[in-house]
């Protein structure tokens, strides 16, 4: 099989879906890889590395989704790559349709059969998704306590205080693998957490991680006083495949004060903070209600050389089997399909 590795055009994104490594192994195998050239630059992945170990260097993007059988990119198609895709191909990518339904139409007139890393489920989990959710709550923080600061407009805030002065608090909305990340970095550095989460079991765990964690059901009036005092305010939930739900609302995100911080994970599933929209790094943030607002859709991009190689891992198995033709047989696949040949497969996306 012909598997195409395009460079990614999302603004500022510098991940890459396979390392060298990766592409060697499957080659060994007997497919064919094409790369576009410079797919692997940001994440530290010279043109030569992928040449060395027998891939294919395409310098047309254009030419490379027409050679190929199965794409596997890192980020939903942009710009005019749904164009560039076509009846037959396989397509194997973060995708978050629920929230973007003019993609969802371009993809089912393509004729691709499209599976999204964000809806592949495996033994209780979301092996594709977990490594970058990590990665987007440690993200999440180090970029909070930056703009907290009085140059970035924050409230010149200190997360982690000192010892005669108080500590920052954040209120994290979900205790996933996001959220999980989110309050052991924050409570590390010495910020006074809230959690909120549905699961009685994730909040155990959360609270498990020290005396400056507090982990609590998402009743209306706690979930509104915390918000209000929040310094930064963390959306990390996440219903797979799914829209977020609309968790915190704009008179709630007015409240929390000029220079607060609202971060929300989950914008590339439409958010659920009601004030928060889509950006790029390339102007990641803007002011709502007085709090700025960070809406970067692609936090990991930010760090591709890390987030390449923990992608890359996790996604690597599932790639082998998406490339033999009996792929149907593996249950995983099947549900991580979004559409299929011109049809909606995915629930959340039948009634967009």
């Amino acid at each position: 099989m012909r598997i195409g590795i395009p460079k990614e055009i999302k603004p500022l994104e510098g991940r890459v879906a396979l390392i060298p490594e990766a592409c060697g192994d499957l080659v060994r195998e007997g497919h064919e890889v094409l790369v576009g050239q410079g797919a692997g630059a940001a994440s530290g992945f010279p043109d030569a590395a992928y040449a060395a170990v027998g891939a294919r260097l395409v310098d047309q993007p254009r030419a490379l989704y027409a050679a190929a059988d199965l794409v596997v990119k890192v980020k939903e198609p942009w710009g005019e790559e749904p164009d560039w895709l076509r009846p037959g191909q396989r397509l194997f990518s973060f995708l978050h349709l629920a929230a973007d339904p003019e993609l969802v139409v371009r993809l089912l007139s393509s004729g691709v059969t499209a599976l999204g890393f964000e809806t592949l489920e495996h033994r209780g989990g979301l092996p594709i998704l977990a490594p970058m959710s990590e990665i987007a709550g440690r993200l999440a923080v180090q970029i909070g306590a930056r703009l907290l600061l009085a140059p970035e407009g924050g409230k010149g805030l200190l997360l982690g205080g000192l010892a005669t002065a108080e500590p920052g608090q954040v209120v994290v909305l979900g205790a996933g693998h996001a959220g999980a990340a989110v309050v052991r970095l924050a409570a590390a550095v010495g910020a006074r957490v809230t959690v909120f989460d549905l699961d009685a079991e994730k909040l155990r765990l959360m609270d498990q991680i020290g005396p400056h964690v507090t982990s609590l059901y998402p009743y209306r009036d706690s979930l509104e006083q915390a918000v209000r005092e929040a310094d930064l305010l963390i959306g990390a939930v996440l219903i797979p495949g799914a829209r977020a739900p609309r968790l915190v609302s704009r008179a709630q995100v007015a409240a929390m004060g000029a220079g607060s911080v609202v971060v929300d994970i989950a914008v590339d599933q439409g958010g659920c903070i009601e004030t928060i929209r889509p950006t790029t790094y390339a102007a990641p943030t803007y002011v709502a209600e007085g709090v700025i607002h960070f809406g970067v859709t692609n936090m990991p991009g930010a760090v591709p050389r890390t987030a390449s190689r923990a992608l890359c891992a996790s996604l690597y198995p599932w790639v082998r089997l998406l490339a033999g033709e009996d792929w149907r047989a593996a249950p995983a696949l099947v549900d991580a399909v979004n559409v299929d040949r011109g049809r909606r497969v995915l629930p959340a996306l039948l009634s967009l």
